[in-house]
């Protein structure tokens, strides 16, 4: 499963729900920079300047990494890949990783929320949890980069069959109800 929306659309939150329920990993590209930047390692200072900016990291960083955690044990019997891919190539990088390993996507979720909602839940994260990376301009700059270049999978997984849409405004327990319920009509249940 592949999870998409903007920045602050409540991906993190819904996937680790998700996963919980489902007892699959969630894979999240943003957890994987973080714990790298905080432990001031090469990949983490290559993806700082990036995630700085607002940028995304490049393909050739992140892919090896998503190739090496889907090798893992955990991610044998599903999983929920949150933050990649993003791009078009990353779709097709991620094709041809799953048609490898002889595996394909069952659903792909989008959590919708419009962007001013996102922005304002944004700016109280970065004041609860101190994310340097959560400043109004840099949050303006994700949901550009994000109409630009990863709202268009949607399309493209549409498309195929596979997207399913779940309006990500509201109480977490109602979007969480919506989400699985959305999943069971694709045959992903608990």
């Amino acid at each position: 499963m592949v999870i998409l929306g903007p920045p602050g659309a409540g991906k993190g939150t819904q996937a680790a729900r998700i996963c919980e329920r489902l007892g699959i990993p969630a894979i999240s590209t943003g957890d994987i920079f973080r714990a790298n930047v905080a432990g001031g390692t090469e990949l983490g200072r290559q993806a700082k300047q990036y995630m700085d900016a607002g940028e995304y990291v490049p393909d050739s960083v992140t892919n090896a990494m998503v190739a090496d955690r889907l090798s893992a044990a955990d991610a044998a019997d599903g999983f929920l890949l949150d933050g990649y891919p993003r791009t078009e190539a990353q779709v097709h990088e991620l094709d041809s990783m799953l048609a490898a390993a002889d595996l394909s996507l069952d659903v792909v979720l989008e959590i919708t929320a419009d962007a001013e909602v996102v922005v304002q839940r944004l700016l109280g994260r970065a004041a609860e949890q101190g994310r340097a990376d959560d400043t109004e301009p840099v949050i303006r700059r994700r949901l550009e980069v994000y109409a630009e270049q990863t709202e268009p999978l949607a399309t493209l997984y549409e498309q195929r069959g596979l997207l399913v849409r779940v309006d990500g405004v509201g109480a977490l327990d109602e979007v969480t109800d919506r989400i699985m319920a959305a999943l069971a009509t694709r045959g992903v249940t608990a």
